[in-house]
């Protein structure tokens, strides 16, 4: 996204496309993810977290060289689809995998990292933007494109020395595997412990002492959509709920309109190419900056209070940038308090989306959905994730010639105000919560056993969280 934000002023000149075709190219990685998306849940659930992690950074790979080899538009296009279905992928299954192997005193710190991640790599793709402004036209902008081969096989090869979720181990079966992965995870051999017998009672195994008895079946992920969207139970359709609408609400405030056409936001708003350019470089600083303060909060401040307060923020920021940007359109000269205002606007912006809306939507997601349904629960919301977001990237320049830019603008922060209604509403609190207990959150009171009670004696729980021993729900109905 960093990276295309810059580039695509250089392809439009290089290709000598149209505004459409460039909000094509803008934002058809997003549209193109959705493959990768929806294809993720299933994968991950046959070849294990780690493995799907692998496939996804050597198709962005594939991808990433032919975008900076190609030699025309249609070339363009076929990298973008191979780096989208890669993209999908990723955005799906790194939370999940952080979530599954994280325990819950540090869920909200680990999970947080992919977003982290995301920002350092747009980061870098607006400094790369502005390195490789300078050179011939014809290489600047495939430079800009290929080097992002680099991480992705950097990740694809590095993910290979990390452990499996333990969680997809013990629904297939792989008691002694899981275990081990527990005991290198966990700050004790009795956290490890009770984390394995909440993972075994949420997947229905059967326990006679220390030995598995019985695994119900092997899951592969069959079926599972039934019981998202056929016949959903009442927990499980309001967990749907507040995972699709947390994912279109991320989107629909405008968020990818910012960072992918900043470069051109600050040109309307009186600043020359050069600096255009120098300023994103700003936004993606402001941005993976206080991304880190999400992180080191998340756990200590909760979901709620961050996601709130950074909606809340959103808000203002974006009437703000709309209010700034309406009255530089309605001038044929510079009015200096107006780019002002929305300078520091889109810096606050990005400041108040990182803390809370950015990296809260993919923990949140990746922490709510019972064990059996996770990773394709949380694929459908990355598809209604990238949906919104191809829709906001290929309508923007659209949409701000049909109503001006500030006008777009108040349009995102009315969906803002939208969104921390819904989120103020039906969110839950989750922190310090166990995957295996964020369930009984959204009304699952019944079919419940024991999980804790056996895996050690009082006083022997470890946890770096406050853990109630009580009862963790059952997704077969069976005690």
């Amino acid at each position: 996204i960093g990276v295309m934000s810059g580039a695509v002023i250089f392809i439009k000149k290089d290709l000598n496309i149209t505004d459409v075709q460039v909000e094509i190219i803008a934002g058809v990685l997003q549209v193109y993810s959705l493959v990768g998306a929806l294809a993720a849940g299933r994968t991950s659930d046959w070849l294990g977290r780690r493995y799907t992690i692998v496939l996804a950074g050597c198709i962005f790979f594939v991808g990433a060289l032919v975008m900076g080899f190609a030699s025309s538009y249609g070339w363009l296009m076929a990298g973008r689809f191979i780096a989208g279905v890669g993209v999908g992928y990723a955005l799906m299954i790194g939370p999940v995998y952080t979530a599954e192997l994280a325990p819950a005193s540090s869920r909200g710190f680990l999970s947080s990292f992919p977003e982290v991640f995301i920002n350092v790599g747009i980061l870098l793709g607006y400094v790369s933007n502005f390195a490789f402004a300078k050179l011939p036209l014809r290489l600047g902008w495939r430079l800009m494109l290929g080097v992002g081969a680099i991480p992705s096989l950097i990740i694809a090869i590095a993910v290979l020395v990390m452990p499996e979720s333990p969680r997809w181990l013990v629904m297939q079966g792989r008691m002694s595997d899981a275990k081990r992965v527990l005991e290198r995870t966990s700050s004790s051999p009795q956290e490890a412990a009770v984390r394995l017998a909440d993972i075994k009672s949420a997947a229905g195994v059967m326990e006679e002492g220390d030995s598995v008895v019985s695994v119900p079946k092997k899951h592969h992920g069959e079926g599972v959509w039934r019981e998202l969207f056929i016949r959903p139970k009442p927990h499980v359709r309001r967990i749907m709920v507040a995972t699709l609408g947390i994912h279109f609400f991320q989107q629909a405030s405008g968020i990818d309109s910012v960072v992918l056409y900043s470069p051109r936001v600050f040109d309307k708003a009186g600043l020359n190419k050069s600096a255009a350019l120098l300023a994103t470089v700003a936004v993606g600083f402001t941005k993976t900056l206080f991304i880190l303060v999400a992180t080191f909060t998340l756990d200590k401040f909760g979901r709620r209070p961050l996601l709130l307060t950074s909606v809340g923020g959103m808000i203002v920021t974006l009437v703000g940038l709309g209010t700034g940007m309406t009255v530089v359109g309605h001038h044929s000269q510079k009015v200096e308090w107006a780019v002002g205002l929305s300078f520091a606007s889109i810096m606050a912006y990005v400041a108040v989306f990182s803390i809370g809306m950015g990296p809260i939507t993919w923990v949140y997601t990746s922490e709510i959905f019972p064990l059996r349904l996770r990773a394709q629960g949380a694929s459908f919301g990355v598809v209604v994730n990238r949906m919104m977001s191809g829709a906001v990237a290929m309508t923007f320049l659209s949409l701000s010639n049909a109503i001006t830019i500030g006008g777009a603008f108040f349009l995102y922060a009315g969906f803002a105000i939208a969104a921390w209604i819904f989120f103020f509403t039906l969110l839950p609190e989750t922190k310090g919560k166990s995957l295996e207990e964020t369930e009984a959150l959204f009304g699952r009171k019944k079919d419940a056993v024991p999980a804790l009670a056996a895996a050690a004696a009082p006083g022997e729980l470890q946890m770096g969280a406050k853990k109630d021993v009580s009862t963790i729900p059952l997704e077969d109905g069976r005690v």
